[in-house]
């Protein structure tokens, strides 16, 4: 193929700020998930309270396959703007999901994700930035124009 066929990456357009920032949130979420494996292991999948913590954030197993879930979704949704978008709205949805069931969960022998209060707030700005990505305007850099 020639180098004029359109696959030499000439012809596309940077990253834009909602992807470059899905593109971190999702890193560093990959990232916790799989460190929090490290501290917890593997046993007792759902306990609640286990006084397993990454700088003060209360985790299990199971919230630690979320945070990888969530990173790896992340990553692969910031290739495009539309993309990180979505993966913007997931964020504000599980997100706001998780601040409100944090809000009921903490101290309750039910919470089967071991949140604590630091969860609830890192939850709470999760969200705040998923709305940011899906809705924050981005210029585009030839023309001027903000674009969805």
């Amino acid at each position: 193929m020639s180098a004029t066929s359109g696959n030499t990456g000439a012809d596309r357009r940077g990253m834009t700020w909602p992807q470059m920032l899905s593109l971190a949130i999702g890193a560093i979420y990959l990232l916790v998930g799989i460190v929090g494996f490290f501290i917890t292991g593997f046993d007792n999948f759902f306990a609640h309270d286990t006084d397993e913590t990454i700088v003060g954030f209360e985790i299990n197993p199971f919230h630690n396959v979320v945070h990888i879930v969530i990173g790896a979704a992340g990553l692969a949704l910031s290739r495009t703007l539309s993309g990180a978008r979505t993966y913007g709205w997931l964020l504000a949805i599980g997100y706001g999901a998780a601040f409100v069931y944090g809000l009921f969960a903490v101290d309750a022998e039910w919470d089967f994700l071991s949140v604590n209060w630091a969860d609830n707030w890192l939850h709470l700005v999760s969200a705040l930035a998923g709305l940011a990505i899906a809705l924050g305007p981005v210029r585009d850099a030839v023309t001027g124009r903000t674009r969805a």
